[in-house]
């Protein structure tokens, strides 16, 4: 059976695991061309060669930290290999926590350049092909971090509010080529997330599969309509 997403291509980066591996695979079994990133080499091959088990399209797999802009053009190039970019999803992301005065230097800019620049980095490279192929998907995998203040978490509440200001007026910018941007703002995911562990016990938590089956319902949304900003919530958080 033809999937829906037969003949495009989509970049999904941070996609070994966790939330971007289930986007990626939520794509593939509708046909999708697929780039997946990390910045670790072994766990981005074998993640590409499960994908490539799963779909009838193409998967590339390029290490990449999306920190160094030579890294996303290799990515963005990878896609134009495979036919060109249609949908663009921007999930890398780190956390540090702590004080102002208590976090290093080092890991403000790690925080910032991840979450941040990294994705300016994508969307500049990528938007010129996506006006090229008349329009696409850009979506930002955000934070409820991105409206809600908490203490130790300046780099991260910072990134992920900077983050939603830049998807806004991004969208803004490129709508009017049929380049559609949403910004999806997770509370509790059960991830790899700060080097925690996936577990049974998390099952109250929203799963990576919920972001991506989001993710795929953003894609057949009809034309006319853009859901520019989308927060998604445990249904029934634990109880402290």
């Amino acid at each position: 059976m033809p999937g829906t997403l037969d003949g495009k291509t989509a970049i999904v980066t941070g996609s070994s695991k966790g939330i971007g591996y289930a986007i990626a695979e939520a794509l593939a079994r509708e046909g999708a061309n697929l780039v997946i990133t990390a910045r670790d080499e072994a766990e981005v091959n074998a993640a590409a060669r499960q994908l490539d088990r799963i779909g009838a399209g193409n998967v590339a797999a390029v290490r990449a930290d999306v920190r160094r802009h030579e890294d996303v053009r290799r990515m963005v190039e990878a896609a134009l290999d495979l036919g060109g970019v249609d949908v663009l999803v921007n999930n890398a992301g780190i956390g540090r926590f702590g004080t102002v005065d208590e976090m290093s230097p080092e890991h403000w800019h790690q925080v910032i350049e991840t979450n941040l620049n990294g994705v300016y980095y994508a969307c500049h490279e990528s938007i010129p092909h996506l006006k090229a192929r008349g329009g696409g998907w850009i979506i930002n995998i955000g934070s409820l971090a991105g409206k809600n203040p908490f203490a130790g978490g300046a780099a991260y509440n910072a990134s992920k509010f900077g983050l939603l200001g830049f998807s806004e007026a991004m969208m803004l910018d490129v709508r009017e080529h049929g380049i559609r941007v949403c910004c999806i703002m997770p509370g509790s995911v059960d991830t790899h997330f700060n080097n925690k562990q996936p577990s049974p016990e998390n099952a109250w938590m929203i799963q990576p599969e919920d972001i991506a089956r989001l993710v795929m319902e953003l894609l057949t949304f009809p034309e006319n309509a853009l859901p520019s900003r989308i927060e998604i919530r445990p249904t029934r958080p634990a109880k402290r």
